[in-house]
């Protein structure tokens, strides 16, 4: 046998492997996997003066929860940061439970909270491509991510945007979909559903061969696409295209 051949029956083995595990992580986490339709709608934690995700991208129709995780908050657009054709909308002051917001008008949404816009607790939700006049001109307080970037990931978080901001006083914010609390008897079921996404979208990044032998350098908007790739809400050709873009632009 060549070396060759030793090199290729080591690679078809290491394989093999890889999939035998995959498998015995299928089976473990069958019973723990829920309907995608069951884990609800994208939510914004408002936590202690600051919104998490600070940059979120939905499609048009989306409906996104505002829900409280610490304190009294709003989420009060600016009416003249919206799509033209879009209604303003606004929660109110609220200190616990949530509200739904849908939104169906494309465009670049920013919004506020009223008890704590002056220390900067500001938004960005982008709907499908962005637009509109908060693309045109710098939110008044505060403190917002690129719209193109916020499409871009999917989402961006509060720690991962400015962890370091001292005037938001953030305290280990939760990521996108939790709401800092005490976990709900659905968690387990959800994070079981989402754990076996991430074991399939690893098995396909795999077999795909889109591999790198080096250390990639840590970076929230290439974390955050990777996952999003990985729970399956990218497509492989979209995933390779956007993370194209994300290493030119580190260039």
């Amino acid at each position: 046998m060549t070396d060759h051949d030793t090199a290729d029956a080591g690679h078809s083995y290491g394989r093999r492997q890889f999939l035998g595990i995959l498998g015995a992580g299928a089976v473990t986490g069958a019973g723990l996997a829920t309907p995608a339709s069951a884990q609800g709608p994208p939510v914004v934690a408002m936590d202690n003066d600051y919104f998490d995700p600070i940059g979120l991208h939905v499609e048009p129709g989306t409906t996104v929860r505002f829900e409280i995780a610490a304190g009294a908050h709003s989420a009060t657009a600016y009416e003249d940061r919206i799509p033209a054709a879009a209604s303003a909308f606004d929660t109110g002051t609220i200190a616990g439970g949530s509200v739904d917001v849908t939104f169906d008008v494309e465009g670049t949404y920013d919004y506020y909270c009223i008890p704590h816009e002056s220390i900067g607790m500001t938004g960005r939700i982008v709907v499908g491509a962005p637009g509109g006049p908060a693309t045109s001109r710098s939110i008044p307080s505060g403190d917002v991510p690129d719209s193109d970037a916020i499409v871009e990931a999917g989402s961006i978080t509060a720690d991962s945007f400015g962890a370091d901001d001292a005037t938001t006083g953030r305290m280990g914010p939760g990521m996108m979909g939790g709401s800092g609390g005490s976990a709900t008897p659905g968690t387990a079921l959800v994070g079981g559903s989402v754990a076996m996404m991430g074991i399939l979208g690893g098995a396909l990044y795999w077999l795909l061969g889109d591999r790198s032998d080096g250390a990639e350098a840590v970076d929230p908007a290439v974390a955050t696409l990777r996952r999003r790739y990985e729970q399956g809400e990218l497509e492989d050709a979209e995933y390779r295209r956007r993370r194209r873009r994300l290493q030119t632009d580190e260039q």
